[in-house]
């Protein structure tokens, strides 16, 4: 994690999902196969970012972690992640 945030910080990189959604909050992306109802033990990680250069943190408009795609038939542990920019 600590890699990762140097990476951000050296690039100048803003979390575009964090910016809506602030720490300590829990935020995933990724629930693993191994539990048995991966919606009620609600344990995952946030493996999938999107980061924004700092002249677009201000014009981002929406977000959304699309969760229910996590339960669908055959479905991926990862979900898709999405922003909307108002540019």
């Amino acid at each position: 994690m600590a890699a990762l945030e140097g990476w951000q910080r050296a690039g100048g990189w803003h979390d575009a999902i964090r910016h809506f959604v602030p720490p300590p909050e829990k935020l995933y992306t990724w629930w693993s196969y191994r539990a048995r109802d991966w919606e009620a033990s609600d344990r995952g990680r946030r493996l999938d970012h999107i980061w924004v250069s700092q002249d677009l943190a201000s014009h981002l408009r929406d977000w959304r972690i699309h969760r229910t795609a996590r339960g669908w038939n055959q479905a991926s542990d990862h979900v898709p992640v999405l922003v909307e920019l108002d540019v």
